[in-house]
């Protein structure tokens, strides 16, 4: 009789693992908005990975925290996109992925997680691939009085199996090889810059939009300071102009959207 009760429990425990492990996998993995060019992923398997964590910017949500991190995207060295990065690393042990220059200087700050990465190459974090790809802006890193070389500035393709592929532009102005990042890796949702003087205006950005023939485009990088005068509602303008049939996403930092809903 115990006999029978150790396995009926055992077999229990196998069910409930079973169907935990399935909700896990369930799980929708979600997109939520920073402000400025930051985000946090949630993957299917509840995995939190950063982009550019600025999250201390004016757009941030009050008092922003995780209760881990599991990988941490930089795009290039300035200051609006390097942020916490380094603290975050350290404090969580979570792999930093970006230039090699840029991960050189994140180690001298005490980080020992690093994935360098430039363009087309690829690393697997917290079950999603990464890729690196081309941006077009400037890359230094302040220390003190001097601005050190970060190496080139990146964008990122985040593909998770099951999941939509979304490209995060980095800061970037324009360029015709967006298409080539379409035909290579598909990407269904965009997160592209509109504020302008230092990266893409709504104007550009629509024609990114047609290049990189996405379902869904989410703007970033405005309205923080002065300089971005770039709107969502700029944008959307553009996109009509440009007969664009992607569809426009203004996200509310803080709030969480599930991914398959950006498209």
């Amino acid at each position: 009789m115990r006999l029978i009760q150790r396995i009926q429990s055992i077999a229990l425990g196998l069910m409930i693992s079973a169907v935990s492990a399935s909700a896990a996998l369930a799980a929708e993995p979600t997109l939520t908005w920073l402000g400025h060019a930051a985000f946090k992923y949630s993957t299917g398997s509840g995995q939190i990975l950063l982009i550019d964590p600025w999250i201390s910017n004016p757009k941030a949500p009050k008092n922003v925290s995780f209760p881990h991190v599991d990988g941490i995207l930089v795009t290039h060295g300035h200051s609006d996109h390097v942020g916490e990065a380094f603290d975050l690393a350290k404090k969580y042990n979570a792999p930093l992925i970006a230039s090699y220059e840029l991960t050189e200087i994140a180690k001298k700050h005490g980080v020992k997680n690093v994935f360098p990465l430039n363009p087309s190459g690829t690393v697997e974090v917290a079950g999603v691939r990464v890729t690196a790809v081309q941006a077009v802006h400037s890359s230094g890193y302040a220390e003190g009085d001097s601005i050190l070389y970060a190496g080139a500035p990146l964008g990122f393709v985040l593909q998770e199996f099951g999941s939509m592929t979304l490209y995060h532009s980095g800061d970037t102005g324009v360029f015709e090889d967006m298409a080539l990042i379409a035909r290579l890796y598909q990407p269904q949702i965009a997160l592209l810059p509109i504020g302008g003087t230092y990266t893409m205006k709504p104007k550009e950005a629509a024609l990114a939009t047609n290049m990189l023939g996405v379902k869904g485009i989410v703007p970033m990088h405005y309205g923080t300071f002065p300089a971005l005068t770039g709107s969502p509602a700029e944008l959307e303008k553009e996109l009509t102009a440009a007969h664009a049939t992607a569809k426009l996403h203004v996200m509310v930092p803080g709030t969480a959207v599930k991914v398959k809903d950006l498209q």
